[in-house]
Protein backbone atom coordinates (compact mmCIF):
# COMPACT_ATOMS: atom_id res chain seq x y z
CA UNK A 1 0.00 0.00 0.00
CA UNK A 2 1.62 3.92 -0.81
CA UNK A 3 1.56 6.18 1.68
CA UNK A 4 -1.07 8.97 1.81
CA UNK A 5 -0.26 12.00 -0.52
CA UNK A 6 1.09 14.99 0.99
CA UNK A 7 -1.05 17.94 1.50
CA UNK A 8 -1.04 20.81 -1.02
CA UNK A 9 2.03 22.91 1.32
CA UNK A 10 4.17 19.64 1.68
CA UNK A 11 4.18 19.02 -1.88
CA UNK A 12 5.26 22.31 -2.85
CA UNK A 13 7.73 22.83 -0.19
CA UNK A 14 9.36 19.39 -1.69
CA UNK A 15 8.97 20.15 -5.23
CA UNK A 16 10.76 23.37 -4.42
CA UNK A 17 13.58 21.86 -2.58
CA UNK A 18 14.08 19.70 -5.37
CA UNK A 19 13.61 16.59 -2.63
CA UNK A 20 10.12 15.82 -4.30
CA UNK A 21 9.35 15.26 -7.91
CA UNK A 22 6.37 16.03 -9.53
CA UNK A 23 6.38 12.54 -11.63
CA UNK A 24 6.65 10.90 -8.52
CA UNK A 25 4.10 12.82 -6.69
CA UNK A 26 2.07 11.94 -9.60
CA UNK A 27 2.81 7.98 -9.71
CA UNK A 28 2.49 8.00 -5.98
CA UNK A 29 -1.11 9.00 -6.44
CA UNK A 30 -2.43 6.77 -9.05
CA UNK A 31 -0.81 4.13 -6.94
CA UNK A 32 -3.06 5.38 -4.12
CA UNK A 33 -6.06 5.10 -6.39
CA UNK A 34 -5.30 1.91 -7.99
CA UNK A 35 -5.23 0.78 -4.52
CA UNK A 36 -8.04 2.36 -2.63
CA UNK A 37 -10.71 3.28 -5.09
CA UNK A 38 -11.86 -0.09 -6.00
CA UNK A 39 -13.28 0.09 -2.16
CA UNK A 40 -13.62 3.81 -1.87
CA UNK A 41 -15.23 4.39 -5.44
CA UNK A 42 -14.38 8.01 -5.39
CA UNK A 43 -13.17 8.23 -9.01
CA UNK A 44 -15.80 7.65 -11.91
CA UNK A 45 -12.73 8.68 -14.57
CA UNK A 46 -9.33 8.02 -14.33
CA UNK A 47 -6.78 10.00 -16.51
CA UNK A 48 -3.94 8.18 -15.82
CA UNK A 49 -1.98 8.78 -19.29
CA UNK A 50 -2.74 12.43 -19.23
CA UNK A 51 -1.96 12.94 -15.64
CA UNK A 52 1.96 11.70 -16.54
CA UNK A 53 2.01 13.85 -19.11
CA UNK A 54 1.32 16.54 -17.24
CA UNK A 55 3.83 15.72 -14.38
CA UNK A 56 6.55 15.21 -16.95
CA UNK A 57 6.01 18.71 -18.72
CA UNK A 58 6.03 20.09 -15.30
CA UNK A 59 9.09 18.12 -14.15
CA UNK A 60 10.98 19.75 -17.31
CA UNK A 61 9.45 23.29 -16.81
CA UNK A 62 10.15 23.17 -13.00
CA UNK A 63 13.95 21.96 -13.74
CA UNK A 64 14.57 24.56 -16.08
CA UNK A 65 13.46 27.35 -13.62
CA UNK A 66 9.73 27.70 -15.39
CA UNK A 67 7.97 27.30 -12.01
CA UNK A 68 4.33 28.56 -12.49
CA UNK A 69 3.65 28.74 -8.52
CA UNK A 70 3.22 27.27 -5.44
CA UNK A 71 0.82 23.84 -6.79
CA UNK A 72 2.87 23.96 -10.55
CA UNK A 73 3.52 19.91 -10.66
CA UNK A 74 1.21 18.59 -8.02
CA UNK A 75 -2.30 16.21 -8.61
CA UNK A 76 -5.71 17.55 -8.18
CA UNK A 77 -9.18 15.92 -8.97
CA UNK A 78 -12.51 17.46 -10.34
CA UNK A 79 -16.02 16.60 -9.42
CA UNK A 80 -17.73 15.00 -12.44
CA UNK A 81 -19.51 18.29 -13.47
CA UNK A 82 -16.51 20.15 -14.23
CA UNK A 83 -15.65 20.25 -17.70
CA UNK A 84 -12.42 19.13 -19.36
CA UNK A 85 -11.63 19.34 -22.41
CA UNK A 86 -11.67 16.12 -24.53
CA UNK A 87 -13.00 14.03 -21.06
CA UNK A 88 -16.32 13.23 -20.11
CA UNK A 89 -18.77 15.23 -17.69
CA UNK A 90 -21.36 12.99 -16.81
CA UNK A 91 -22.72 14.29 -13.65
CA UNK A 92 -23.12 10.59 -12.63
CA UNK A 93 -26.06 10.25 -14.21
CA UNK A 94 -27.31 7.93 -17.91
CA UNK A 95 -28.50 11.33 -19.31
CA UNK A 96 -25.09 12.41 -19.67
CA UNK A 97 -23.06 9.12 -19.94
CA UNK A 98 -21.33 10.15 -23.48
CA UNK A 99 -21.04 13.99 -23.05
CA UNK A 100 -17.41 14.50 -23.86
CA UNK A 101 -16.55 18.37 -22.71
CA UNK A 102 -15.13 20.51 -25.82
CA UNK A 103 -13.42 23.09 -23.50
CA UNK A 104 -12.15 23.23 -20.01
CA UNK A 105 -14.15 24.72 -17.10
CA UNK A 106 -13.20 28.18 -15.95
CA UNK A 107 -12.02 26.64 -12.81
CA UNK A 108 -9.95 23.81 -14.81
CA UNK A 109 -8.47 26.37 -16.38
CA UNK A 110 -6.91 28.19 -13.95
CA UNK A 111 -5.96 25.14 -12.22
CA UNK A 112 -4.04 24.12 -15.03
CA UNK A 113 -2.33 27.02 -16.01
CA UNK A 114 -1.23 27.06 -12.11
CA UNK A 115 0.65 23.99 -13.88
CA UNK A 116 -1.31 21.08 -11.46
CA UNK A 117 -1.88 17.31 -12.67
CA UNK A 118 -5.63 16.44 -13.23
CA UNK A 119 -5.82 12.97 -12.17
CA UNK A 120 -9.34 12.49 -12.92
CA UNK A 121 -13.04 12.90 -12.38
CA UNK A 122 -14.90 12.40 -9.20
CA UNK A 123 -18.37 10.90 -7.76
CA UNK A 124 -21.38 12.90 -7.19
CA UNK A 125 -24.53 12.49 -6.43
CA UNK A 126 -26.46 12.36 -9.87
CA UNK A 127 -26.50 16.30 -10.88
CA UNK A 128 -25.69 17.26 -7.54
CA UNK A 129 -29.47 16.42 -6.27
CA UNK A 130 -29.72 12.70 -5.62
CA UNK A 131 -28.87 10.00 -3.30
CA UNK A 132 -26.31 7.72 -1.96
CA UNK A 133 -28.66 4.63 -2.60
CA UNK A 134 -29.42 5.80 -6.31
CA UNK A 135 -28.56 2.97 -8.80
CA UNK A 136 -26.61 5.02 -11.06
CA UNK A 137 -24.14 3.87 -13.88
CA UNK A 138 -21.21 3.86 -11.16
CA UNK A 139 -21.16 3.19 -8.13
CA UNK A 140 -21.45 5.70 -5.09
CA UNK A 141 -18.44 7.33 -3.16
CA UNK A 142 -18.05 5.45 0.60
CA UNK A 143 -17.17 6.92 3.35
CA UNK A 144 -13.34 6.05 3.90
CA UNK A 145 -14.08 6.35 7.86
CA UNK A 146 -16.30 3.45 7.53
CA UNK A 147 -17.92 2.35 4.40
CA UNK A 148 -21.15 1.42 5.98
CA UNK A 149 -21.71 5.61 6.60
CA UNK A 150 -22.62 8.37 4.19
CA UNK A 151 -19.61 10.54 3.01
CA UNK A 152 -21.62 13.07 2.89
CA UNK A 153 -23.26 14.85 -0.71
CA UNK A 154 -23.05 16.00 -3.05
CA UNK A 155 -19.58 16.23 -3.49
CA UNK A 156 -19.04 12.79 -1.81
CA UNK A 157 -15.96 11.79 -4.49
CA UNK A 158 -14.48 15.02 -3.62
CA UNK A 159 -14.44 14.50 0.18
CA UNK A 160 -13.57 11.12 -0.02
CA UNK A 161 -10.72 11.22 -3.11
CA UNK A 162 -9.34 13.79 -0.07
CA UNK A 163 -9.67 12.20 3.30
CA UNK A 164 -8.49 8.76 1.75
CA UNK A 165 -5.02 10.34 0.66
CA UNK A 166 -5.53 10.19 -3.05
CA UNK A 167 -4.97 13.82 -3.82
CA UNK A 168 -4.63 16.80 -1.60
CA UNK A 169 -7.34 19.05 -3.82
CA UNK A 170 -10.50 18.19 -4.88
CA UNK A 171 -13.21 20.63 -6.33
CA UNK A 172 -16.74 20.50 -5.35
CA UNK A 173 -19.77 22.59 -5.95
CA UNK A 174 -22.50 23.93 -2.82
CA UNK A 175 -25.91 24.66 -3.44
CA UNK A 176 -27.21 23.73 -0.06
CA UNK A 177 -24.00 22.37 1.68
CA UNK A 178 -23.01 19.82 -0.69
CA UNK A 179 -18.72 21.38 -0.12
CA UNK A 180 -18.87 21.58 3.59
CA UNK A 181 -20.82 18.49 4.24
CA UNK A 182 -18.36 15.76 2.75
CA UNK A 183 -15.74 17.90 4.44
CA UNK A 184 -17.98 17.33 7.39
CA UNK A 185 -18.26 13.94 7.14
CA UNK A 186 -15.14 12.95 6.34
CA UNK A 187 -13.07 14.90 7.83
CA UNK A 188 -11.31 17.35 5.92
CA UNK A 189 -11.13 21.19 4.90
CA UNK A 190 -14.11 22.47 2.52
CA UNK A 191 -14.64 26.02 1.76
CA UNK A 192 -17.85 27.82 0.17
CA UNK A 193 -16.67 30.72 -0.77
CA UNK A 194 -19.10 33.56 -1.57
CA UNK A 195 -21.44 33.61 -4.08
CA UNK A 196 -19.60 34.60 -7.26
CA UNK A 197 -15.53 34.75 -6.55
CA UNK A 198 -15.26 31.25 -7.99
CA UNK A 199 -16.30 31.03 -11.69
CA UNK A 200 -19.19 28.47 -12.37
CA UNK A 201 -19.17 28.58 -15.99
CA UNK A 202 -18.51 25.06 -17.42
CA UNK A 203 -20.05 23.16 -14.21
CA UNK A 204 -23.63 21.27 -14.94
CA UNK A 205 -25.28 23.66 -12.77
CA UNK A 206 -28.45 22.60 -10.52
CA UNK A 207 -29.48 26.19 -9.90
CA UNK A 208 -28.64 29.51 -11.45
CA UNK A 209 -28.86 31.97 -7.84
CA UNK A 210 -27.59 29.10 -5.51
CA UNK A 211 -24.53 26.90 -7.12
CA UNK A 212 -21.16 28.06 -5.61
CA UNK A 213 -17.89 26.13 -6.73
CA UNK A 214 -14.67 25.02 -3.86
CA UNK A 215 -11.78 23.54 -2.79
CA UNK A 216 -11.81 20.59 -0.37
CA UNK A 217 -8.42 20.24 1.11
CA UNK A 218 -6.55 18.11 3.40
CA UNK A 219 -5.18 21.48 5.71
CA UNK A 220 -6.68 25.16 6.25
CA UNK A 221 -3.05 26.52 4.17
CA UNK A 222 -3.57 24.25 0.97
CA UNK A 223 -7.19 25.80 1.24
CA UNK A 224 -5.63 28.99 1.13
CA UNK A 225 -3.30 27.89 -1.69
CA UNK A 226 -5.85 26.63 -3.90
CA UNK A 227 -8.00 29.81 -3.70
CA UNK A 228 -4.82 31.97 -4.82
CA UNK A 229 -5.63 30.10 -8.01
CA UNK A 230 -9.39 29.84 -8.30
CA UNK A 231 -10.85 33.04 -7.37
CA UNK A 232 -11.04 35.95 -9.55
CA UNK A 233 -13.91 37.41 -12.13
CA UNK A 234 -15.01 35.51 -15.07
CA UNK A 235 -17.12 37.59 -17.75
CA UNK A 236 -18.45 34.19 -18.91
CA UNK A 237 -19.92 33.99 -15.65
CA UNK A 238 -23.05 36.12 -14.90
CA UNK A 239 -22.44 35.51 -11.29
CA UNK A 240 -19.49 35.95 -11.39
CA UNK A 241 -17.94 39.10 -8.79
CA UNK A 242 -15.43 41.98 -9.58
CA UNK A 243 -14.63 42.14 -6.44
CA UNK A 244 -9.85 42.39 -6.19
CA UNK A 245 -8.50 38.57 -5.22
CA UNK A 246 -6.70 39.38 -1.66
CA UNK A 247 -3.81 37.06 -0.77
CA UNK A 248 -5.28 34.42 1.08
CA UNK A 249 -2.21 33.78 3.03
CA UNK A 250 -1.27 36.46 4.38
CA UNK A 251 -3.16 36.27 7.13
CA UNK A 252 -3.29 33.01 7.81
CA UNK A 253 -0.42 33.10 11.15
CA UNK A 254 -1.70 36.14 12.57
CA UNK A 255 -3.59 34.14 15.03
CA UNK A 256 -7.26 35.13 16.27
CA UNK A 257 -6.20 38.23 19.33
CA UNK A 258 -8.75 40.78 19.26
CA UNK A 259 -11.43 39.04 16.87
CA UNK A 260 -14.76 38.41 17.89
CA UNK A 261 -16.44 34.88 16.85
CA UNK A 262 -20.63 34.64 17.07
CA UNK A 263 -21.53 31.24 18.80
CA UNK A 264 -24.68 30.59 17.24
CA UNK A 265 -25.91 27.74 20.04
CA UNK A 266 -30.09 28.63 19.54
CA UNK A 267 -29.52 28.07 15.33
CA UNK A 268 -27.62 24.96 16.01
CA UNK A 269 -30.57 23.78 18.74
CA UNK A 270 -33.18 24.73 15.96
CA UNK A 271 -31.30 22.45 13.46
CA UNK A 272 -31.38 19.29 15.63
CA UNK A 273 -27.71 19.42 16.90
CA UNK A 274 -27.05 16.14 18.71
CA UNK A 275 -25.37 16.75 21.93
CA UNK A 276 -22.06 15.16 21.15
CA UNK A 277 -21.61 17.41 17.84
CA UNK A 278 -22.94 20.28 20.15
CA UNK A 279 -19.77 20.05 23.01
CA UNK A 280 -17.08 19.27 20.22
CA UNK A 281 -18.82 23.15 18.91
CA UNK A 282 -18.66 24.33 22.05
CA UNK A 283 -15.37 23.22 22.76
CA UNK A 284 -14.03 24.88 19.87
CA UNK A 285 -15.30 27.97 20.65
CA UNK A 286 -12.96 27.44 24.46
CA UNK A 287 -10.17 26.73 22.05
CA UNK A 288 -10.75 30.00 20.37
CA UNK A 289 -11.03 31.72 23.73
CA UNK A 290 -7.77 30.90 25.10
CA UNK A 291 -6.00 31.47 21.76
CA UNK A 292 -7.27 35.27 22.50
CA UNK A 293 -10.67 35.38 20.51
CA UNK A 294 -13.95 37.45 22.19
CA UNK A 295 -16.78 34.79 22.10
CA UNK A 296 -20.35 35.76 22.12
CA UNK A 297 -23.64 34.49 21.74
CA UNK A 298 -25.41 35.66 18.92
CA UNK A 299 -29.28 34.95 17.01
CA UNK A 300 -29.33 34.28 13.24
CA UNK A 301 -32.84 33.94 11.58
CA UNK A 302 -35.05 31.47 12.28
CA UNK A 303 -33.42 28.03 10.12
CA UNK A 304 -37.23 27.12 9.50
CA UNK A 305 -37.67 30.22 7.94
CA UNK A 306 -34.96 30.54 6.22
CA UNK A 307 -34.97 26.56 5.08
CA UNK A 308 -38.61 27.59 3.29
CA UNK A 309 -36.35 30.52 1.09
CA UNK A 310 -33.92 27.98 0.10
CA UNK A 311 -35.31 25.22 -0.84
CA UNK A 312 -38.31 27.03 -2.41
CA UNK A 313 -35.49 28.88 -4.76
CA UNK A 314 -34.28 25.17 -5.03
CA UNK A 315 -36.33 23.01 -6.80
CA UNK A 316 -37.58 26.01 -8.59
CA UNK A 317 -34.66 26.64 -10.33
CA UNK A 318 -33.95 22.88 -10.72
CA UNK A 319 -36.70 21.94 -12.84
CA UNK A 320 -36.08 25.31 -15.05
CA UNK A 321 -32.56 23.32 -15.75
CA UNK A 322 -34.16 20.01 -15.79
CA UNK A 323 -37.68 20.05 -16.99
CA UNK A 324 -37.23 18.79 -20.65
CA UNK A 325 -35.37 15.93 -19.75
CA UNK A 326 -37.79 15.08 -16.92
CA UNK A 327 -40.71 14.88 -19.34
CA UNK A 328 -39.23 13.07 -21.92
CA UNK A 329 -36.32 10.93 -20.34
CA UNK A 330 -37.58 10.67 -16.48
CA UNK A 331 -37.29 6.84 -16.13
CA UNK A 332 -32.96 7.93 -17.25
CA UNK A 333 -32.61 9.76 -13.55
CA UNK A 334 -32.33 7.74 -10.25
CA UNK A 335 -35.66 7.68 -8.11
CA UNK A 336 -34.08 10.51 -5.89
CA UNK A 337 -32.81 12.48 -8.14
CA UNK A 338 -36.28 12.21 -10.10
CA UNK A 339 -38.56 12.96 -7.52
CA UNK A 340 -36.57 15.87 -6.02
CA UNK A 341 -36.55 17.67 -9.30
CA UNK A 342 -39.66 17.23 -9.75
CA UNK A 343 -40.85 19.16 -6.68
CA UNK A 344 -40.12 22.23 -8.85
CA UNK A 345 -43.30 21.76 -11.34
CA UNK A 346 -45.56 22.70 -8.02
CA UNK A 347 -43.95 25.74 -7.19
CA UNK A 348 -45.82 29.12 -8.78
CA UNK A 349 -44.27 32.17 -9.79
CA UNK A 350 -45.86 34.00 -7.18
CA UNK A 351 -43.95 31.45 -4.92
CA UNK A 352 -40.32 31.82 -6.29
CA UNK A 353 -40.97 36.07 -6.13
CA UNK A 354 -41.82 35.57 -2.44
CA UNK A 355 -38.26 33.52 -1.91
CA UNK A 356 -36.49 35.92 -3.46
CA UNK A 357 -38.04 39.08 -1.51
CA UNK A 358 -37.23 37.00 1.61
CA UNK A 359 -33.83 35.97 0.66
CA UNK A 360 -32.64 39.65 0.72
CA UNK A 361 -34.50 40.01 4.17
CA UNK A 362 -32.49 37.11 5.57
CA UNK A 363 -29.79 38.12 4.04
CA UNK A 364 -29.55 41.52 5.53
CA UNK A 365 -30.47 40.30 9.07
CA UNK A 366 -27.06 38.17 8.30
CA UNK A 367 -25.67 40.86 7.47
CA UNK A 368 -26.18 42.67 10.83
CA UNK A 369 -25.09 39.71 13.13
CA UNK A 370 -21.79 39.85 11.15
CA UNK A 371 -21.44 43.53 11.67
CA UNK A 372 -20.51 42.42 15.42
CA UNK A 373 -18.51 39.65 15.01
CA UNK A 374 -15.63 38.79 12.81
CA UNK A 375 -17.10 35.30 11.89
CA UNK A 376 -20.26 33.27 13.33
CA UNK A 377 -19.84 29.52 14.34
CA UNK A 378 -22.16 26.79 14.42
CA UNK A 379 -22.71 22.93 13.62
CA UNK A 380 -21.17 21.52 10.09
CA UNK A 381 -24.07 18.80 10.21
CA UNK A 382 -26.09 18.04 13.34
CA UNK A 383 -24.72 14.81 13.80
CA UNK A 384 -21.50 12.47 12.55
CA UNK A 385 -21.85 10.71 9.37
CA UNK A 386 -25.51 8.55 9.74
CA UNK A 387 -25.00 4.99 8.15
CA UNK A 388 -25.97 4.64 4.61
CA UNK A 389 -29.21 2.81 5.12
CA UNK A 390 -29.99 5.80 7.67
CA UNK A 391 -30.30 9.10 5.29
CA UNK A 392 -33.26 10.50 4.48
CA UNK A 393 -34.09 10.37 1.06
CA UNK A 394 -37.17 11.60 0.78
CA UNK A 395 -38.06 13.67 -1.79
CA UNK A 396 -38.55 16.65 0.72
CA UNK A 397 -36.78 16.07 3.50
CA UNK A 398 -37.77 16.10 6.67
CA UNK A 399 -35.06 18.62 8.00
CA UNK A 400 -32.44 20.56 5.47
CA UNK A 401 -29.01 21.09 5.88
CA UNK A 402 -27.67 23.28 8.76
CA UNK A 403 -25.52 24.42 5.54
CA UNK A 404 -27.79 25.61 3.28
CA UNK A 405 -29.09 29.04 4.06
CA UNK A 406 -25.62 30.14 3.52
CA UNK A 407 -26.28 29.77 0.07
CA UNK A 408 -29.62 31.67 0.15
CA UNK A 409 -27.69 34.97 1.24
CA UNK A 410 -24.43 34.20 -0.20
CA UNK A 411 -22.02 34.29 2.59
CA UNK A 412 -18.79 32.03 2.62
CA UNK A 413 -18.89 28.98 4.71
CA UNK A 414 -15.85 27.11 5.94
CA UNK A 415 -16.27 23.45 7.16
CA UNK A 416 -13.50 22.44 9.56
CA UNK A 417 -13.00 19.15 11.21
CA UNK A 418 -13.70 19.64 15.41
CA UNK A 419 -13.19 16.11 16.71
CA UNK A 420 -14.40 12.69 16.22
CA UNK A 421 -17.48 11.19 17.60
CA UNK A 422 -17.87 7.94 20.25
CA UNK A 423 -18.02 6.11 16.78
CA UNK A 424 -15.16 6.98 15.35
CA UNK A 425 -16.15 9.00 12.84
CA UNK A 426 -15.32 12.60 12.34
CA UNK A 427 -17.14 15.68 13.75
CA UNK A 428 -17.22 19.13 11.94
CA UNK A 429 -18.13 22.86 12.34
CA UNK A 430 -18.48 25.59 10.02
CA UNK A 431 -17.70 29.11 10.12
CA UNK A 432 -19.68 31.81 8.28
CA UNK A 433 -18.12 34.84 7.41
CA UNK A 434 -18.76 38.32 5.96
CA UNK A 435 -19.46 38.92 2.21
CA UNK A 436 -15.48 38.30 0.49
CA UNK A 437 -14.56 37.46 3.92
CA UNK A 438 -12.54 34.38 2.91
CA UNK A 439 -9.30 35.42 4.28
CA UNK A 440 -10.43 36.45 7.59
CA UNK A 441 -12.31 32.64 7.91
CA UNK A 442 -8.90 30.93 6.68
CA UNK A 443 -6.67 32.84 9.43
CA UNK A 444 -9.42 32.37 12.30
CA UNK A 445 -9.75 28.34 10.78
CA UNK A 446 -5.91 28.16 10.49
CA UNK A 447 -5.57 29.19 14.48
CA UNK A 448 -7.95 26.34 15.71
CA UNK A 449 -6.40 23.86 13.16
CA UNK A 450 -2.79 24.32 14.72
CA UNK A 451 -3.86 24.35 18.01
CA UNK A 452 -5.76 21.31 17.71
CA UNK A 453 -3.89 19.24 14.83
CA UNK A 454 -7.26 16.59 13.68
CA UNK A 455 -5.57 17.22 10.47
CA UNK A 456 -3.09 14.75 11.11
CA UNK A 457 -5.52 11.72 11.84
CA UNK A 458 -6.17 9.74 9.11
CA UNK A 459 -9.08 6.88 8.26
CA UNK A 460 -7.07 3.39 8.97
CA UNK A 461 -6.36 2.90 5.12
CA UNK A 462 -3.11 1.29 5.17
CA UNK A 463 0.05 2.71 4.25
Amino acid sequence: MTAPVPSLAEASAGIAAGTLSPVALTEAALARIAALDPKLNAFITITADRARRAAALAEAEIKAGRRRGPLHGIPYALKDIYDVAGVRTTAHSKLLIDNVAREDAASTARLEAAGMVLLGKLSTHEFARGGPTDVLPFPNAKNPWNTAHFAGGSSSGSGVAVASGMVGLAMGSDTAGSIRLPATFCGVVGLKPTYGVISRRGIVPLSFTLDHAGPLTRSVEDCALAMQVLAGHDPGDPGSAREAVPDYSADLRKGVAGLTIGRARAYDSEAGVDAEVMAAVDAAAEQWRALGAKIVDVALPSKRRMDACIQTILIAEGFAIHGGWLRTRPKDYGRVTRERLMMGAFVTGGEYVQAQRLRRIITAEVDAVLAGCDAILCAGNPTAAPRVVDVDEGPFRKSHPITGPFNATGHPGLALPCGFGASGLPLGLQLIGRSYGEAMLLRIAQAYEQAVGWMARRPDLGG
